[in-house]
């Protein structure tokens, strides 16, 4: 199904099993599919912003007041990151366990904490502690997708995580807009001191966590077929509905490469359910209004391979544990990692490239960065699902094309930290062509993530989410320790060398297991 525009605000088409949508209604957020989509970008956007609220104000004014050095600054932007890394390792089992919806305005709400107390920080120990609790917010990103992978079918999953998870990413090119913008009005139009207008900036994103997160509690709905608990017993009676057996559902996935089966039987073998037979697994499912057509045998496997089941702890190690969660652990540890690090460092490498910019101007140049990922990261998420939908469904594609961002990113690193660029104009081009497959590599990683273990989707996707914190932590360790946190351009070629080396490493790694139901 090609994309038409009025898919921008009509009723979408639905699969049939479970009610997941096949086109992305950006424009309508009364439709419950539109309404999901707006709340999953707004909220990864305002939570990604919060998590970056100092960066843009801490290379000279929070530094100065606080009376920081260089090494503290450095030592806060990765201790921002290591909360991070904890909370999407365990958001991803938590989504699967309570529905995405309910773990999505818990990291919100309580996120909203300490942004409500960052006024009251003294000195270098309480700025960590307080970017440490913070860092709970970036976890956030990991309900955004999971929610996403549930209410919008193969076809276009890639694209709505990559528009959610891209336009949330943006946050953090706004807040090096709007953190330094409401500070200069504070002090310039207010007249408050810079000691006091930096600690009443963070109100703004206090407000904003709040409603949002108490929005989507109260507006939108777990899954598109009702209630989280209930989603099993709904899919059932669905199933019924269009002329199926319901108790197919549900049967765990295919980790260790097991033989599809129904009801523990194989899909080669009998046919007959409870006295029922299906007597031709290509014949069509009968659709309702606004439903898409499709074969009972992918009904079958949709409803067996794709409906998330309760995480138990042998299920969650073999996803840890197996090369597709490695995979997608070095390969997002690569793009979203790198970003993270970047971000927290890229205004204060303009400042020291270019002292004659400012704060505000460098912050300014810095948020191009962040911004672009209302672009690229959509970007990555359109091409896998373009691959996808015109040639064959292949998801080696949609695989080779995560591979083609990492190798171009990496190279471009390289190059912009052998440059050093002392030329504005050099230096931002550079930035942003970097930024293009940089960022697009998120969106691709995320276009792939839902075929994989589709049962166990937010063990995965916590742990691929936890894996870029892990990058971030990584390369930001690496600024830190380059020259006392001053040497960002061999920082830069390191990190690419670094890009290059994990995407060789697990090239050789099938984009799904084999013989597993569902999430082709």
């Amino acid at each position: 199904m090609g994309f038409k525009a009025s898919d921008l605000w009509r009723k979408p088409v639905l699969n049939p099993v479970n009610k997941k949508a096949r086109s992305v209604p950006i424009l309508n957020p009364l439709d419950p599919h539109g309404r999901v989509f707006f709340f999953s970008w707004l909220g990864f956007m305002l939570a990604f912003w919060a998590w970056y609220t100092f960066p843009p104000l801490l290379t000279v004014t929070i530094r100065q007041d606080l009376k920081l050095t260089k090494e503290e600054v450095a030592n806060s932007n990765i201790v921002s990151l290591v909360a991070t890394l904890a909370v999407r390792f365990v958001a991803g089992p938590l989504c699967d366990q309570l529905g995405s919806r309910r773990v999505f305005s818990l990291i919100l709400l309580a996120g909203a904490i300490p942004i409500g107390l960052a006024p009251l920080i003294k000195n270098a120990t309480g700025l960590y502690i307080i970017r440490f609790f913070i860092g709970i917010l970036g976890g956030s990103f990991v309900p955004c997708q999971v929610w996403c992978t549930g209410w919008f079918d193969k076809n276009v999953v890639g694209t709505a995580n990559a528009l959610a998870g891209g336009w949330g990413n943006a946050g953090g090119g706004i807040t090096y807009f709007i953190m330094p913008a409401v500070f200069d009005s504070l002090v310039h139009q207010w007249g408050h001191s810079p000691g006091k207008a930096w600690r009443i900036t963070f109100i703004v994103p206090l407000v904003c966590l709040i409603v949002c997160g108490l929005g989507l509690l109260f507006l939108c709905d777990d899954t598109p077929m009702g209630k989280w608990d209930e989603r099993h017993q709904n899919v059932q009676d669905n199933l019924k509905q269009h002329g199926l057996p319901g108790d197919i559902v549900p049967v765990t996935g295919t980790i260790t490469g097991r033989e599809p089966s129904i009801s523990g039987r194989s899909v080669s073998g009998s046919d007959e359910e409870k006295g029922e037979k299906i007597s031709d697994k290509n014949e069509e499912v009968s659709a309702f209004d606004h439903e898409a057509t499709i074969s009972k045998t992918e009904a079958i496997e949709t409803a067996q391979g794709e409906i998330v089941v309760k995480p138990t702890m042998k299920e969650g190690l073999a996803v840890c544990l197996s090369l597709h969660g490695l995979f997608h652990v070095a390969t997002y540890a690569c793009s979203f990692g790198g970003e993270l690090a970047i971000n927290s460092i890229l205004s204060s490498y303009y400042l020291k490239n270019f002292p004659h910019l400012g704060q505000t101007n460098a912050s300014n140049l810095a948020a191009i960065f962040g911004f672009l990922n209302f672009i690229t990261r959509p970007l990555g998420g359109v091409v896998g699902d373009l691959l996808y939908n015109y040639f064959g469904r292949s998801l080696w594609l949609k695989k080779i094309w995560i591979h083609v961002c990492g190798l171009l990113t990496g190279a471009l690193l390289i190059v912009i930290g052998m440059l050093d660029p002392h030329h504005l104009p050099t230096m931002v081009g550079l930035i942003i062509l970097m930024a293009v497959f940089h960022e697009a590599g998120n969106g691709a990683n995320f276009a792939l993530v839902p075929h994989v273990y589709p049962f166990a989707n937010g063990v995965l996707s916590g742990l691929t989410g936890a894996g870029g914190n892990l990058g971030g932590v990584i390369f930001a360790i690496i600024f830190r320790f380059m020259e006392g946190g001053t040497n960002y351009a061999k920082a830069f070629w390191i990190i690419g060398v670094i890009h290059i080396a994990l995407n060789l490493a697990v090239c050789w790694i099938p984009p799904i297991p084999k013989g597993q139901i569902g999430g082709r």
